[in-house]
């Protein structure tokens, strides 16, 4: 059976660190950044809108895509159009369908949650130690991290919301819950690793 974990996580507890790490431990791809990218491209538009659309709720998308000038002579979708969240889903299940991938982020857990095998992670933490670990890790400090936790966190919640009718910080989406703010990032990782090739042979 192919590996398929999903990793879901707040801001500042680690998720860009842990998800490769993960997927390089397991022999897996890893899948995130390239996501807005892909769907751009099968949507044909510029990839400055799918990066406004991309885990943002419709309401934020309004406001963010007003901003964009359109040069590009391309149709837009609406903004509070689901396509960006559909086609999202299609390249989620699609990766699934490959086998052996790290997912982290877009509502995985619940767009494969009736997948066979699937193993789903949470990683969070209490807001404070999310911001202080932010700042270690991106090196940023301590007001940009307090402001990338706010709307990084508000538009994670607000997207999985909007379209899933679902709290993302919901335990009963997960396999595991970790609070990476204590947990060291590479245990968490090593915990991850160990945890999804259990369930896999369980």
């Amino acid at each position: 059976m192919s590996t398929i974990v999903t990793i879901s996580a707040s801001y500042g507890a680690g998720g860009s660190w842990i998800g490769p790490e993960v997927a390089e431990h397991l022999g897996c791809r890893f899948v995130d950044r390239a996501i807005p990218v892909q769907v751009a491209e099968r949507l044909d538009v510029p990839v400055e809108y799918a990066h406004v659309h991309d885990e943002a709720a419709a309401p934020r998308f309004t406001r963010l895509l007003a901003r964009l000038p359109n040069t590009s002579g391309v149709v837009v979708p609406e903004a509070t159009s689901p396509e960006f969240c559909r086609e999202t889903e299609r390249l989620l299940i699609e990766a699934a369908d490959a086998g052996d991938v790290v997912v982290l982020g877009r509502a995985g857990a619940i767009v494969l949650r009736d997948r066979p095998g699937a193993f789903h992670v949470r990683l969070d933490g209490p807001a404070e130690a999310r911001v202080f670990q932010a700042m270690r890790v991106e090196q940023v400090d301590e007001e940009e991290a307090r402001r990338r936790q706010r709307t990084s966190d508000r538009a994670r919640i607000d997207y999985v919301k909007h379209f899933y009718r679902a709290d993302a910080r919901d335990p009963r989406h997960y396999h595991m819950v970790l609070d990476s703010t204590v947990v060291p990032l590479p245990t968490c990782a090593e915990l991850i690793v160990t945890a999804a090739r259990a369930a896999a042979s369980f």
